[in-house]
């Protein structure tokens, strides 16, 4: 905003920290858009669902390059957009069967996909979709398949700096705490175990960071989350030190 201070007044009228009114496209991002363009978007071998209707979706995709190693549409699906398409009919019924249908679609597409999260857009808090009840029960179908619902519904923050904490809770409830004994067991440990977190490589700078590191004699085991990955998610908990490079993306 531009606007003229007049002498004697206390202030020109220009307001900040405003809360974005649900639906009305601003010059800031939303939790939905720190959700999935900074923390969980970036994890290459997961496919993320925009649940909700297409826009969301559509003005997330392409909005940043996090860089990642890998064959898109086999082993990485950081560039694809993945949506339900929520219509009018939608909100009135409910999506829960919407989203059901895309899992085993997806499943039937990539069954290379490592997990899938959903992302929940507005109507899905205001509606009340139970995405943490499908996750449970498609999980479990898919013999314990890694689903993971997020709920960082756009209205839930005055910017995408929540969506970024809100995706954090999402790792540690669904990621960390039911990580299977054979996880653990496969990994082996070394006393120079490293994870750099808060970096989703938007140019290749957590590549830099993890040459740096490694050429000291560190291991770096994990990076959050640009070119990351499910299993270097399971694997954090493991390290010696997290090495945090940006706080605002990452608790």
């Amino acid at each position: 905003h531009l606007s003229v201070h007049e002498a004697g007044k206390s202030d020109c009228g220009v307001k900040s920290n405003i809360k974005s009114i649900p639906g009305v496209m601003t010059i800031r991002g939303c939790a939905y858009a720190g959700s999935k363009g900074v923390v969980w978007g970036p994890i290459k071998d997961m496919i993320h669902i925009s649940h909700g209707p297409v826009g969301c979706g559509q003005y997330s995709w392409g909005s940043r390059r996090n860089y990642y190693v890998g064959t898109t549409g086999i082993d990485t699906f950081v560039t694809l957009q993945f949506t339900s398409d929520f219509q009018e009919k939608d909100i009135v019924f409910g999506g829960d069967k919407k989203v059901t249908k895309l899992i085993d679609e997806l499943q039937e597409l990539f069954p290379l996909n490592r997990g899938i999260t959903i992302q929940s857009e507005c109507p899905i808090g205001l509606i009340g979709d139970d995405i943490e009840a499908v996750s449970r029960e498609k999980s479990k179908e898919y013999g314990g398949k890694t689903i993971v619902p997020v709920r960082c519904e756009g209205f839930r923050g005055v910017s995408q700096s929540l969506g970024h904490h809100i995706a954090n809770d999402a790792v540690r409830d669904w990621i960390f705490d039911k990580s299977a004994p054979e996880v653990s067991s496969k990994f082996e440990p070394t006393p120079y175990d490293v994870a750099i977190i808060g970096d989703y490589n938007i140019g290749g700078d957590a590549w830099s960071s993890r040459i740096l590191l490694e050429e000291m004699g560190l291991r770096v085991i994990a990076q959050w989350s640009g070119d990351g990955s499910l299993a270097e998610l399971e694997a954090t908990p493991k390290a010696k030190l997290n090495i945090l490079h940006c706080y605002r993306s990452m608790n």
